[in-house]
């Protein structure tokens, strides 16, 4: 340091008590002593001094230096002295505005539970930060307190007393916030401390910021731990029905830098281990798992991916639900009272609520609510009914099976497709094999080669080219095409135009096609992001609310409407797992609550990215510290100044030292 520097550090000093100053007074007495010596000479005789005179040279020389040397340490030692006690600072780079009040935004979310160095989480560092910034100001600041909840606790100031009560009881939250969400809430004018390991992931876009806001950035340094967690999950059936074969994957991500090894991964239903197995992920990669699941499983079922991926533990659990218990309504309209093919198909009463109408006595109050309509071998739709169908096919889904003496004229306004009629060949002609990949179609046969035997059929009615038809002639032309939610057959369900009826493909095309417009299909799972939530809620009476029952109790804010209850998920108040519906004593469905994946995506951003990312200086700057303790010295000389007494004091005793040893070893 040059001397013009350290003069310029010199004069940014003040002293906290000035008065102590006059004792510098006391730098005259070393040097009264030093220019007067007070002790009596002696004369001494000698004959020949030639010698000693050269010696006393010499010693004289060395004395000087000595006592000038003892002089400046003297000097200095009593300088600092001084100091000490007059308790010099330096100024403060920054004041503290809007009445004496500070901003603490404390990241506690799902990642700050990541293990530091230590024994201890970056959580438990962020609340010790946090108390260092209630010890650093004066007494009388008042401090907002935001965390990733937004609770009440926030909205106003509270004191230092209150918000140590609070630190105290901070817990994780699922929810997840972006930058733009904090600034939000930030509605004081108040410098604001942000302390959080910036999250990659969940920071957002950053908004353009007022330059009268002055934002402290702390980040949290956690280690960059390895993280597996379940990225995705699907049935390889969508439409479940009871007792068909299915299975489920579970799509697992590994989001750490090294590979894992042997992970076992379990699938748990109602409570009871069911399958399990072991897989190998690559790192920043993705690797699948496939579970078959029972055919005779019923009811609403609550399943768990279950895996022990340490350190990291809020995601080794993932919640879903399988609900079988619900029946699919199935509405048939026909041109006679006679037993019919689609009546047989669907006999099954522990599988479906089905109703057959003929065309000249259809309630159509109960269509809206059907899964599927089949409107089946009508030779003519009479207007009232098409009328109804033309908004129906907006909203449900229909099959049309056109009747063997068809009225196209008829079927115009009903189904909005342009018809004609075809002279097709007398004798009946082979479809050629599906896309077995289709959802309707999907594993319907165990062996899918060419050599399947598929059924035969004629076309009575046709409407033009379609490549994507569910199903076709071998010559190409459309069978059974899907026209939006409207399925439309090209003959009539009879023998002489068709014998798909009587084949091994009908009966399941049929039972994934009611499934497939099914009304109050359930999500598997949730996550905590979510907003509204529907549930299928039949004849509830009374005014007593739904209450959500899981790890707490809670009433959400709900509406009740067509049948339905659509409830507005309590974020702050939910953590992951399962949650039981109940209106009354009755349990209307289970919710699966998962914690939002971005939350497992655990890379955080370094420093220089965080300065880049909110354009730091000036009224925003990041606050680099190792620990909470050298956190809390950088907030303290910022802004209440740097204390030197204590370098003061030292230098003292160091030139106190230098004064003894220079009056000891110094010949």
């Amino acid at each position: 340091m040059s001397f013009a520097n350290f003069a310029c550090y010199i004069a940014a000093m003040i002293f906290q008590y000035p008065a102590f100053l006059w004792a510098l007074l006391v730098l005259a007495i070393p040097i009264v002593i030093h220019l007067f010596n007070f002790r009596k000479t002696i004369r001494i005789y000698f004959s020949n001094t030639r010698l000693l005179r050269q010696i006393n040279q010499e010693t004289t020389q060395q004395r000087k230096l000595k006592k000038f040397l003892v002089l400046i340490a003297r000097l200095l030692s009593l300088l600092f002295l001084v100091f000490a006690f007059a308790q010099p600072f330096m100024r403060a780079t920054d004041d503290i505005q809007a009445a004496n009040t500070v901003a603490i935004y404390i990241d506690n979310s799902l990642s700050m539970s990541s293990p530091l160095k230590g024994s201890s989480r970056a959580l438990d560092d962020a609340t010790e930060r946090a108390q260092q910034l209630l010890n650093a100001f004066p007494p009388d600041t008042r401090y907002q307190v935001i965390t990733n909840d937004f609770a009440p606790f926030g909205n106003t100031p509270k004191t230092k007393a209150e918000v140590e009560d609070f630190l105290s009881q901070i817990r994780f939250s699922g929810v997840t916030r972006s930058a733009g969400d904090v600034l939000r809430r930030h509605t004081l004018r108040a410098p604001l401390f942000w302390i959080s390991d910036f999250q990659a992931s969940t920071m957002g876009r950053i908004p353009s910021l007022d330059s009268s806001r002055q934002i402290r950035l702390v980040p949290v340094k956690h280690g960059e731990s390895g993280n597996v967690f379940v990225d995705s999950i699907r049935l390889e059936n969508p439409f479940m029905i009871g007792g068909e074969k299915n299975s489920l994957h579970v799509q697992l991500r590994n989001a750490g830098e090294k590979a894992v090894e042997g992970l076992l991964v379990k699938l748990l239903v109602n409570g009871k281990q069911v399958s399990a197995s072991t897989i190998g992920i690559e790192a920043q990669s993705t690797a699948e798992v496939r579970f078959d699941l029972v055919g005779n499983q019923g009811g609403k079922n609550r399943c768990v991916i279950s895996f022990s991926d340490f350190p990291i533990g809020f995601d080794n659990e993932f919640f879903f639900t399988l609900n079988y218990s619900a029946k699919l309504r199935v509405i048939e309209i026909k041109q006679t009272p006679d037993q019919t093919f689609v009546g047989n198909v669907f006999a099954n009463d522990g599988l479906f609520d089905f109703t057959s109408y003929e065309a000249k006595n259809v309630n159509y109050s109960l269509l809206q609510q059907a899964d599927l309509v089949v409107v089946n071998a009508l030779d003519q739709i009479n207007p009232a009914l098409a009328n109804v169908l033309a908004h129906l096919r907006e909203t449900n889904t229909i099959l049309f099976v056109p009747g063997s003496q068809p009225d196209l004229a008829s079927y115009q306004p009903a189904l909005g497709v342009l018809l004609q009629a075809v002279a097709g060949p007398k004798e009946l002609v082979p479809l050629a094999p599906p896309d077995w990949q289709h959802p309707l179609f999907q594993n319907v046969v165990e062996e899918k080669s060419p050599s399947l035997a598929m059924p035969a059929g004629k076309k009575l009615i046709d409407w033009g080219t379609d490549r994507s038809a569910l199903l076709k002639l071998k010559d190409g032309r459309p069978f059974l095409s899907q026209i939006g939610n409207l399925f439309v057959l090209a003959a009539p369900l009879e023998k002489g135009y068709t014998d798909f009826h009587r084949h091994a493909l009908f009966v399941p095309f049929m039972y994934r096609l009611a499934s497939s417009g099914k009304k109050d299909t359930e999500k598997l799972y949730h996550t905590l992001s979510s907003s509204l939530v529907t549930i299928k809620a039949d004849s509830l009476g009374g005014e007593e609310p739904v209450k959500l029952a899981g790890m707490q109790e809670l009433v959400p804010a709900q509406r009740k409407a067509n049948n339905e209850v659509i409830m507005e998920l309590p974020k702050f108040s939910l953590t992951p797992g399962f949650y039981a519906v109940l209106h009354r004593v009755d349990t209307l469905g289970w919710l699966a609550i998962n914690a939002d994946k971005a939350e497992s995506f655990l890379r955080c951003l370094t420093t220089t990215e965080i300065a880049q990312q909110w354009n730091a200086g000036g009224n925003v700057r990041v606050v680099d510290a190792a620990n909470a303790l050298a956190f809390g010295d950088q907030v303290r000389a910022a802004y209440l100044g740097k204390p030197l007494w204590r370098y003061c004091l030292l230098l003292a005793l160091l030139f106190l030292l230098a004064e003894v040893l220079l009056l000891r070893f110094f010949k």
